[in-house]
């Protein structure tokens, strides 16, 4: 128990707690403000009610998101100035102004619009709410921009200098630009869509598999799988692109998500291990299970690498990660979880091609359903093992090459970070109950098909087409 008297062990994983915590939140609200775009524009184009009445269930899940991530994300921001003070003075003039950017343009925006998308459907005009939406969106995404650019020039810096142990930032636009950026935002970005998608459609499951609403749902089913499918090979891809940068700029992290201890040198083959049990002590791999000749084509999509995989005892133990197990293994969990998302999605389709999606049939893949319900939480642990692999991939440092997180962290009483620790695991623990409580809720309670359409009594008034001709835009469940 020697880490409870370590302040910076104990300001480490609070910081963590109230990342992973506060993760869960926005990762649903950026995904599904992009969905909820889809179908409100569906609604405007087709003037169909049934993407109307989507709209605004699936909102309602939104703002619970939305006002969690708020609570939990600010106390997140205010330990840079309690618990990493150092590191907040060597690099304020650049990341604290990272953060402001994204307080000040992307959550403002956000938060200005919300009001307007939730409660604005019958108060202005469809097209100026439309616009809400799109905007809410915009915030929720700028976000991750921002967040993203900040993390990103962690693990690469950029754009100025260290000065007597201050960064002076000469050119801001190359230290937001920094060579991690790019990926790291399309990475993250798609990484909350599919995860979104993948949260929808398992609700949807839930939905048919127990005949409420079914033919509802199997809607919103379809519009999940058909973005999915552009998706989810991306995201894979995008991961792939990720890896080749980790493998370029930060070899230490490399070595460390594949267990890799020996240097291996260009021109080999060498094998990729899937199943390992690493021994930080030992400095080896207890136990193995590799595929031969792999790690070249992960790495380069060639039979042979053209430069050097380092290997970790290269670097001395003070200038490398420790806890490789769980950065090994969080690395392959997130793998996994991506190429399962990806066949759930190619499975799907086929399914769908096959006529197996229609409204008299798609009851009766309930074995199918299962699985999309099994799926919803994944894209969770997806996004929480990627950012444990970047993160803890990143220590010694807090800003890689230049701050080591021992030197980032304040001089506080172990006493008192451990108060704080335990106060947040209680109040996050009693969030996240609540959360729960409420999802669930807005889950049982399901749709409201009694809610007015905005603009549906002008149209009928002007809509001079016999009754009898006119499309019927009633709820599906409602034509049954």
């Amino acid at each position: 128990m020697e880490f409870l008297a370590d302040t910076v062990i104990l300001s480490r994983l609070q910081f963590a707690l109230t990342a992973i915590f506060h993760m869960l939140w926005p990762v649903l609200t950026t995904g599904m403000a992009i969905y909820l775009i889809v179908v409100e524009g569906l609604w405007l184009k087709t003037r169909n009610k049934n993407y109307y009445y989507h709209a605004r269930f699936w909102s309602k899940l939104y703002v619970l998101n939305f006002g969690i991530g708020v609570a939990s994300g600010i106390p997140m921001e205010f330990q840079f100035g309690t618990n990493w003070t150092p590191f907040s003075q060597a690099v304020g003039d650049f990341f604290g102004s990272v953060l402001g950017f994204e307080a000040s343009m992307a959550f403002m925006l956000e938060a200005g619009f919300l009001g307007i998308m939730l409660f604005g459907w019958e108060r202005v005009p469809p097209v100026v709410h439309y616009f809400a939406t799109i905007m809410v969106a915009l915030g929720a995404n700028l976000s991750i921009f921002w967040i993203l650019s900040a993390n990103s020039w962690l693990q690469t810096p950029a754009g100025g200098q260290f000065i007597d142990g201050h960064f002076v930032v000469s050119d801001y636009f190359q230290a937001i630009f920094n060579p991690f950026m790019l990926n790291s935002v399309l990475h993250m970005f798609f990484a909350t869509l599919e995860t979104s998608l993948f949260v929808i459609g398992g609700i949807s499951a839930w939905y048919i598999l127990n005949q409420k609403n079914s033919e509802f749902f199997a809607l919103s089913l379809k519009i999940v799988l058909a973005i999915a499918i552009a998706v989810t090979p991306l995201q894979i891809y995008i991961g792939h692109l990720s890896g080749e940068q980790v493998y370029h700029h930060q070899p230490t992290k490399l070595a460390a998500m594949e267990a890799q201890w020996e240097t291996i040198p260009a021109g080999e083959s060498p094998a990729w291990s899937a199943i390992a049990i690493p021994n930080d002590r030992a400095e080896k791999n207890d136990w193995e299970i590799s595929i031969p000749g792999l790690l070249s084509y992960i790495l380069e999509i060639k039979p042979q690498l053209s430069e050097p995989v380092l290997g970790l005892k290269e670097y001395a133990p003070e200038d490398r990660p420790h806890q490789i197990g769980l950065i090994y293994y969080a690395f392959r969990i997130m793998i996994a979880i991506g190429f399962f998302l990806a066949g759930l999605m190619a499975l799907t389709t086929l399914q769908w091609l096959r006529g197996k999606l229609s409204p008299d049939k798609i009851t009766q893949q309930r074995w199918l359903l299962r699985i999309w319900m099994l799926a919803a939480p994944l894209g969770y642990i997806a996004v929480e093992s990627g950012w444990i692999v970047r993160c803890v991939g990143r220590q010694p440092w807090t800003v890689y090459g230049e701050i080591r997180t021992v030197d980032a962290a304040s001089n506080l009483p172990a006493a008192n970070v451990l108060t704080s620790l335990t106060a947040f695991a209680i109040v996050y623990s009693i969030l996240f109950v609540f959360a729960l409580y409420f999802g669930s809720r807005i889950i049982r309670i399901g749709p409201n098909f009694n809610l007015p359409v905005p603009g549906e009594e002008i149209a009928e008034e002007l809509d001079t087409t016999p009754a009898e001709h006119r499309p019927d835009s009633r709820p599906v469940e409602a034509q049954q």
